[in-house]
């Protein structure tokens, strides 16, 4: 690594959201700062495109607050350095200890991978198989579950996407891809909907954003309202008649029942109580349903708001009933080489309508798509219910200040009786840890890239080091690896033979791995610490993390091969896994894996008749319940409602704590109607006090005309203690989750309301 010259061009990924943009970068004469980044023409989706957010990287790179030793806390709060032997097996022996006496569903494992960090969640496997883990979650459990639950309902698959390049209707839902992205080459695929008159785009969202601004239709909805207007959307397609018969009869089950849902909505009374206009979102309808191909994204704009599962489903109906599913343009069910969702553990109810799902072991909420709701976590802990959580392994992740109500979080991580913490960094959390393990940056081992969500053609971006570790970090592959040793899990020499084998023949090591899986059910148990130990050791280039995307490819290969074979991967020479498997550690810039057509969609529905569904029984009664009461009026003690959190250009997340990145002060800046400013006294660049039911902070207001009245926002991935040039903790911009609560959530998915906080502002100063 260290003889690379400083001019050459490297390749990897931007890491700052979940599109993961290829990037081209130069690295500076010492090797370990990146000095300059441009967008990698040679990656399959993003072709050279790139944000202003990527050329930041480096202040995630060399952070002042990045971690380069094992810390143990001492009796007195503060924390030793001790070396890596002593902190495996002491980690190792207060895990067993915990399971022991108390059992492995008592230790939560809340992890699995940031943006771009992907690999760890993999070997967390072994681990969480080790000690008996049976609860785990992450963030896509405060964002992600109940759409996931709707689509698995409706399809029996957990994933489907839309293709914005070639739609005529672009439909965006609480999204705003010019700031978050989701679609590839975000920016430019929008100014090009915007400036063709044979297309459209629709935005559903209460802040007038970039992408509003670009729209055709922009449904202004009062906050927490998406519902109705939704709802509004759909009745108007029914009782207009503006419904796809010819797919519904073909490809649906349910439909006179889910049609029936929407022929006697009152569409100007839902229009009033959403705060749009019946005639904009009755020609919004109308232009969906003409439309060729519509392709709709929702985010989490209303995943984060009331009504959010349900919204999840009227978003489904929308795409479904008018035919816009499995053809060019629509939404469409691309091959993953790794499922993004877990099935929700379910059966059919005793009444043979409402399935039976999975709940948690102390609050008994419901476990969607195998992820405990973050929002229950304190609960789950703060209690002397004998099922409570004992213990918790955090990896690359930061629940202390990501999660609602950071004072309770804080509380509740630390009542515990092991806290663990993987990361780069000495974040909020791992101030919180017994133990601290650090880990290798992203730039500094093999990562990959796992949201692969695209079609007809999907891609696959295995990256590549730029550098060498920092010392005294270990990837997390290495590090669990090392505790599955210290529990005991294998004999010594118990994987001898499969190293052998993977020395002197790799092409003949599959059968020799599936042989010993079939022989040694240690090995069946814990394939991937198997494969890792083995055939990982035996990879060019330090590529031993990269070794669970074998197994991956192998599968993928199995499930999707004629996707496979149409991208190269026919299997002619070797197994199509093999050549998958080569083709990622070879090509850099990412490898198209699978080529489809629309009519895979079709093929890849998991419903027993083959057919979509239409008909959720627990969503269709959440429906017919929908209760209008959940704004504050002015009278309340919180008359505004605040975003806690929200893109801007020059914030993306907490993966880069540095806060010198942020260019501007507006960044940090909280968003406010001008005419509520006049009326609450404030002045644009003056401060006020922020303040929710469970908490307060001083704010920079802007007052700023996108904003609709009583609606306010704060910007995401601030508010984190960061070390300045003398080592003293300092904390720039709002830490959102000071303000959030853990009790306003989804009452099916349990995902919080982030983007709902009843607040107040008070002025404090003029700027």
């Amino acid at each position: 690594m260290s003889e690379k010259s400083n001019k050459e061009w490297l390749k990897t990924a931007c890491i700052l959201c979940h599109t993961n943009c290829g990037l081209a970068v130069q690295l500076d004469e010492s090797g370990r700062h990146i000095a300059r980044v441009k967008g990698d023409k040679e990656h399959p989706a993003s072709k050279g495109y790139t944000c202003n957010k990527a050329l930041q990287l480096d202040y995630y790179q060399n952070g002042r607050d990045r971690l380069t030793s094992p810390l143990r806390r001492r009796a007195d709060g503060t924390f030793e350095e001790i070396d890596w032997d002593t902190a495996i097996r002491e980690v190792a022996e207060k895990a067993v200890a915990v399971r022991d006496e108390f059992g492995g569903d008592k230790i939560l494992y809340y992890g699995g991978g940031a943006q771009g960090n992907h690999l760890p969640g993999m070997y967390a496997t072994g681990l969480r198989q080790a000690l008996g883990i049976k609860y785990r979650s992450n963030a896509l459990a405060q964002e992600k579950t109940g759409v996931a639950w709707v689509i698995n309902r409706m399809l029996g698959t957990s994933f489907w996407h839309g293709d914005f390049e070639t739609c005529e209707v672009a439909v965006f839902v609480g999204k705003n891809p010019w700031h978050s992205h989701g679609v590839q080459r975000a920016r430019f695929v929008l100014r090009q909907i915007a400036k063709d008159e044979k297309r459209s785009m629709v935005v559903i969202d209460p802040k007038r954003t970039e992408t509003a601004e670009l729209a055709d239709f922009h449904l202004q909805v009062k906050p927490g309202r998406d519902a109705w207007c939704l709802s509004a959307l759909l009745g108007v397609l029914v009782q207009e008649d503006l419904v796809d018969h010819t797919f519904l009869a073909a490809h649906a089950d349910g439909t006179q029942e889910a049609l029936t849902l929407f022929e006697n909505i009152d569409i100007e009374e839902y229009a009033k109580i959403s705060g749009v206009d019946s005639d904009l979102i009755r020609a919004a309808a109308r232009r969906i349903a003409r439309a060729e191909s519509m392709s709709l994204y929702e985010d989490l704009g209303v995943e984060m708001a009331p009504n959010s599962t349900l919204n999840s489903y009227l978003n489904g109906l929308l795409v479904l009933i008018t035919g816009n599913f499995g053809k060019e343009g629509a939404l469409n069910i691309p091959a993953p080489i790794v499922p993004l969702f877990s099935k929700t553990k379910e059966r059919q109810g005793s009444d043979g309508d409402d399935m039976e799902i999975a709940t948690s072991p102390v609050t008994g909420s419901r476990v969607l798509a195998d992820l405990l709701p973050c929002n229950l976590i304190p609960d789950e802990i703060l209690s002397d219910h004998p099922n409570r959580f004992r213990a918790m392994f955090v990896e690359a992740s930061n629940p202390a200040h990501s999660l609602a109500d950071s004072k309770r979080m804080r509380e509740a991580l630390s009542s515990l009786d092991l806290l663990v913490v993987t990361d780069v960094a000495m974040t909020e959390t791992a101030q919180l840890a017994d133990y601290v393990l650090p880990a290798c940056s992203q730039f500094e081992k093999w990562e990959a890239t796992f949201f692969n969500f695209e079609f007809p053609k999907n891609f696959y971006h295995l990256r590549r080091p730029l550098m060498d570790p920092l010392p005294g970090t270990l990837p997390e592959s290495e590090i669990h690896a090392r505790l599955l040793e210290a529990i005991g899990v294998f004999a010594p020499g118990e994987l001898d033979e499969l190293k052998d084998a993977a020395v002197n023949d790799r092409d003949q090591f599959l059968g020799a791995f599936f042989k010993a899986m079939g022989e040694n059910p240690n090995i069946a148990a814990y394939p991937v610490h198997t494969l890792y130990r083995t055939l990982g050791q035996t990879l060019p280039n330090g590529a031993a993390t990269a070794v669970g995307l074998w197994a991956s490819a192998h599968l993928c290969a199995q499930k999707y091969p004629q996707s496979l074979a149409r991208a190269g991967f026919a299997g002619k020479t070797k197994p199509a896994g093999d050549e998958l498997f080569e083709a990622m550690l070879n090509n850099p810039s990412g490898v198209v894996f699978s080529v489809d057509e629309p009519e895979e969609s079709f093929k890849r529905i998991e419903k027993p008749s083959g057919k979509v569904n239409l008909v959720i029984p627990e969503m269709v009664r959440e429906l017919q319940v929908l209760s209008e009461d959940i704004l504050p009026d002015e009278t309340s003690d919180f008359p505004l409602v605040l975003e806690a959190g929200t893109r801007r250009a020059n914030t993306a997340m907490t993966t880069i704590r540095d806060p010198q990145w942020l260019k501007s002060n507006d960044a940090t800046a909280l968003l406010v109607n001008p005419t509520d400013g006049a009326e609450m006294g404030l002045t644009d660049g003056g401060t006020a006090t922020l303040k929710t039911k469970t908490g307060e902070w001083r704010v920079m207001v802007r007052l700023d005309n996108r904003m609709q009245s009583g609606h306010i926002s704060l910007p995401n991935g601030l508010g984190l203690s960061y070390p300045d040039g003398q080592g003293v903790n300092q904390i720039t911009g709002t830490p959102p989750n000071e303000l959030t609560s853990t009790e306003d959530r989804d009452a099916f998915a349990g995902t919080p309301w982030h983007k709902f906080v009843p607040a107040q502002l008070l002025a404090l100063s003029a700027g």
